[in-house]
């Protein structure tokens, strides 16, 4: 075997070996954003969902801009509503179970039956029943900022159900609803909703320079042999 196609077949085969593990660990990461306030209500959701275990998993890091004495735009609730939206039941979709990951700076309880009201501007056709929902007070329009996300913070969690068969990890994530509250503006508080996937536009450069470092080091060595 000539030392061009050794190269050539370690190459590939490296190449197979990264593109098959980060297809594997692949996750959806989306962005939300205050419908009233923007910069000042954001947020980046790092999603899985395992559709053999019908289980759905999230981290979810408080990205806002804090601007204004006072403010913290901290996350009180975290809700979804999983497509159609607006389900006909009062309490969406049921028999769901969830828990939140240990925490030191956040206390969420899970539920999923009647969440109230989704507010700013949520509650008309088609209208927002959440499914589920992690929330620091009574029901998603409420809670404690004190038991919340504030800028910089992060939170993971889990939840899983049979009402998950049939949806993807996409529909999943995009199905959030974020409540922040002691927000500038707004009233004082605002909903957030997604703005988009966030790319990742490096995996494929990175893979393509490990790729390069792997090849230039075997040449090297082939080089030492002769």
């Amino acid at each position: 075997m000539t030392q061009v196609k050794l190269l050539q077949r370690v190459a590939f085969s490296i190449f197979a070996l990264l593109l098959l593990s980060a297809v594997t660990v692949k996750a959806d990461t989306i962005s939300v954003a205050g419908v009233d306030s923007g910069a000042f209500s954001t947020a980046t959701v790092v999603c899985e969902f395992n559709s053999q275990t019908n289980t759905f998993t999230f981290t979810i890091t408080n990205t806002s801009a804090i601007t204004q004495p006072g403010s913290t735009s901290a996350i009180t609730a975290i809700g979804f509503d999983l497509p159609l939206r607006g389900n006909a039941n009062a309490s969406g979709l049921n028999g769901f179970t969830g828990s939140q990951a240990p925490s030191l700076s956040s206390n969420f309880t899970f539920s999923d039956g009647a969440l109230g009201t989704v507010p700013h501007g949520f509650g008309s056709p088609p209208p927002v029943v959440l499914d589920f929902a992690f929330i620091t007070g009574s029901e998603f329009a409420g809670g404690q900022v004190n038991l919340g996300l504030l800028p910089g913070e992060s939170a993971s969690f889990i939840v899983s159900g049979a009402g998950f068969a049939g949806f993807t990890e996409e529909q999943i994530c995009n199905a959030i609803f974020v409540r922040f509250q002691n927000v500038p503006g707004a009233a004082g508080s605002d909903v957030a909703v997604p703005t988009g996937e966030i790319p990742e536009p490096t995996s494929m450069l990175l893979l393509g320079t490990g790729l390069v470092g792997v090849m230039g080091a075997v040449r090297r060595k082939l080089k030492t042999r002769n």
